[in-house]
């Protein structure tokens, strides 16, 4: 198996050898049963156990599996189709791989990277999607190559600009909350709804495209929840915000994003 990762404690290249990951530094990662590799080191960790936990992983691979965010997955699908040609994408925030295996769906001739800090995601991943390559490991420090991703996707993930522009090689997808991304949700935690802003072009890129897809859904309460479990806003919602919404039967919630390019300049 040939694959791309450097080691994340020395930054050399990492040899595969019997279901191993080696170094010249004899630095070694063993690969899961479920076919993911962690390249976390303790001393790079900041928690225990860092990254979205087991209730947030259940919670949004519940609420993707209904279909409800489909259409940004096949938006974000078919830019990486037309912007790579038997290359390298990685997937950076990949969670339990949603996104990462319809980018591997789309892009045939590509090799297909998904990272992320949660193992609980990675290991959800891993055992659904092989033909993806999965590994738990940081964005912020990322165990690839200079230049390594022709393509990088970022959805709902951290933008860390210096890895972004050390890593990519071409091009950068963002997908972020678009101005009234789940708006009805945010009436019932604040006074005043603030709207969603694109994001800043990173250093070292310039803006190559951008445009917001929007959709309305009714959905039912458990759905709801779920929604509500796999945002920020799971830390927002208190007990009385959770006895309004279980009073309705279903409730009308605008899902809407930014989804931008960003070119490599430098």
């Amino acid at each position: 198996m040939s694959l791309n990762y450097v080691c994340p404690i020395c930054a050399a290249k990492l040899s595969f050898t019997d279901k191993t990951l080696k170094c010249r530094s004899n630095h070694s990662f063993d690969f899961a049963k479920e076919g993911y590799v962690n390249l976390l080191p303790v001393q790079n960790k900041k928690s225990k156990d860092p990254g979205d936990n087991i209730e947030m992983v259940q919670a949004r691979r519940n609420f993707l599996t209904q279909g409800h965010y489909s259409f940004l997955q096949d938006a974000v699908a078919d830019k990486v189709k037309r912007l790579s040609q038997g290359k390298t994408i990685i997937d950076f925030g990949c969670g339990e791989g949603f996104y990462t295996q319809a980018l591997q769906k789309s892009a045939v001739n590509c090799k297909v990277y998904g990272i992320d800090i949660s193992k609980h995601a990675v290991k959800y991943a891993a055992k659904r999607y092989p033909e993806c390559h999965f590994s738990v490991a940081s964005i912020a420090q990322a165990p690839f190559n200079d230049l390594q991703a022709d393509v990088i996707v970022s959805i709902f993930a951290p933008l860390f600009e210096t890895e972004l522009a050390r890593l990519c090689n071409d091009k950068l997808i963002v997908a972020s909350p678009g101005p009234m991304h789940l708006f009805e949700l945010k009436q019932k935690i604040y006074q005043e709804v603030n709207l969603h802003t694109p994001v800043t072009c990173p250093t070292g890129f310039e803006s190559y495209s951008e445009e917001v897809l929007t959709k309305t859904v009714i959905l039912d309460i458990p759905t709801t929840k779920n929604l509500v479990m796999m945002t920020p806003f799971a830390w927002k919602f208190r007990p009385e915000h959770w006895h309004a919404l279980e009073q309705k039967e279903n409730i009308e919630i605008t899902l809407e994003f930014y989804l931008s390019i960003f070119k490599k300049t430098t």
